[in-house]
């Protein structure tokens, strides 16, 4: 009797820990999804319906603001540049991050330990740190006003990040691998090609994906480089979107969106890749 009443009680505590659990989860999602879905209603109201409440939802959708931002606005144009920009960026840093996350990770180089501290202290500096020298700097080059001040900026800011990543993650590749490469007579890039690499996929796909995210969503960069539309990024021409004597809330929500939705379905589209190569990072293998 007492066995069934104690196996009773600890069902009714795992049903209870796991509805509570739910319950959590639920709210959090709730608070994280808030400002999207209120996003998403009001770039589909009326202007005339924005500042009426209620109705929580439109009587009557539109989709006037989505014409006003892709048609009529300069944010076709920054939404290229953020590609182009985040992009060239992501290259940069993952095939120079690679390189040297191998090289901490497998050679015998003195003092591995505080080349990483140095790396990830140098990236801990906030940008308004480092804004002032770095937009002389890009004057003194002729960058100013370019795509190419952006991207390097985001590659060389984001490079400490793919590093550390990186380096964990080729850590727990056996070493083995390699030397079986270079006894059957690759040399050390054909090793690191058609050997590490490739194993490393899952690593390369998360620190690519985080580099990426960075780049499309980093504004103060973008916005003390750049003086025209022509280089602009899509974080700087939603920023810019207010008018002189209004706010256009439904131009700004549908901006906003169509933002966003690029850098949503990376992380929806790559969810599986991004948790192996998490997990494979973080488990001796």
């Amino acid at each position: 009797m007492g066995r069934h009443d104690d196996q009773g009680r600890f069902m009714m505590n795992r049903l209870r820990t796991r509805g509570l659990t739910v319950c959590v989860l639920v709210v959090v999602g709730l608070f994280c999804l808030g400002p999207v879905l209120w996003q998403a209603v009001t770039s589909v109201k009326p202007d005339q319906d924005l500042v009426r409440l209620p109705p929580l939802f439109p009587e009557r959708v539109t989709s006037v603001h989505y014409d006003r931002v892709l048609l009529k606005s300069s944010l076709p144009r920054s939404l290229a540049n953020s590609m182009i920009v985040a992009t060239s960026a992501t290259v940069t840093a993952i095939v120079v991050g690679a390189f040297c996350a191998f090289a901490l990770a497998r050679l015998p180089i003195t003092g591995k330990s505080v080349i990483l501290g140095v790396a990830l202290v140098t990236s801990m500096f906030p940008p308004i740190a480092v804004i002032s020298p770095l937009y002389l700097l890009m004057r003194e080059l002729g960058l100013r006003d370019t795509l190419v001040a952006v991207g390097l900026t985001h590659a060389v800011y984001s490079l400490p990040l793919a590093v550390w990543l990186l380096t964990s993650f080729f850590q727990q590749l056996p070493k083995e691998l390699y030397q079986a490469a270079r006894i059957d007579g690759c040399t050390p890039l054909q090793a690191l090609l058609t050997v590490i690499f490739p194993l490393a996929r899952p690593g390369l796909a998360v620190a690519a994906l985080l580099v990426f995210i960075f780049s499309w969503n980093e504004f103060m960069f973008a916005l003390t480089l750049t003086a025209s539309d022509a280089t602009r990024t899509a974080p700087v021409a939603v920023a810019l979107f207010p008018g002189l004597y209004e706010i256009p809330w439904g131009d700004l929500a549908a901006a906003s969106l169509v933002v966003t939705l690029p850098v949503a379905g990376l992380a929806l589209g790559f969810q599986r890749h991004i948790i192996a190569g998490l997990t494979a990072g973080s488990v001796k293998g």
